[in-house]
């Protein structure tokens, strides 16, 4: 094996955004590993479950649960319907908001898939000391807490802090300008 060239400060093995798309892609490949002949990737089997939780929801309540961005899942979202596993409508409060809904193969896709997702949740932590599992868990949540919160910052508007009218100094007139005097010839 060759030699490393150094490169800075950065170490690919230490690098945390690094670190963690190996461990999604571990993850991944535990998941369709388990899921075999299925259908059904990581992402629609969080939106099923997602949707299973918490029937209408809408699209915009559903990326902010999942974390998929909005193009995304809306582009998963009508592929799922052209599926058969989900159905929308729009929403009685927001004729622009669609919800979303399981339909019965949704369902059995869910109850089929449910199983499989956990053996696969399952390996991905079997690789790792019991004693790490709550830790990485913990340190992972409180990662994505802290993202989120971002996110909302970012959102949020800039409330306009309301400053107090500023005292008006009064305005000193200008002295009157006197009228030439007129001056008198000597007769």
């Amino acid at each position: 094996m060759a030699a490393r060239k150094p490169t800075g400060n950065f170490d690919l093995e230490n690098s945390l955004s690094h670190l963690l798309r190996r461990a999604q892609q571990f993850a991944y490949d535990q998941f369709v590993q388990q899921m075999g002949s299925s259908a059904i990737t990581p992402r629609q089997f969080i939106v099923l479950f997602a949707v299973d939780e918490e029937e209408g929801l809408s699209q915009t309540d559903l990326v902010n649960r999942t974390g998929i961005d909005r193009s995304t899942l809306a582009d998963m979202i009508s592929r799922m319907i052209k599926n058969g596993l989900l159905a929308r409508k729009r929403t009685a409060e927001d004729a622009r908001a669609n919800s979303v809904r399981l339909t019965a193969a949704g369902r059995r896709a869910l109850k089929s898939a449910m199983p499989k997702a956990i053996a696969a949740e399952k390996a991905l932590l079997d690789v790792l000391p019991k004693t790490l599992q709550g830790d990485l868990l913990k340190g992972l949540t409180q990662l994505n807490t802290a993202i989120e919160g971002m996110k909302t910052e970012e959102v949020a508007p800039k409330k306009t802090v309301k400053r107090a009218p500023a005292k008006k100094k009064p305005v000193k007139k200008p002295a009157a300008k006197k009228a030439p005097a007129t001056r008198r010839k000597k007769s």
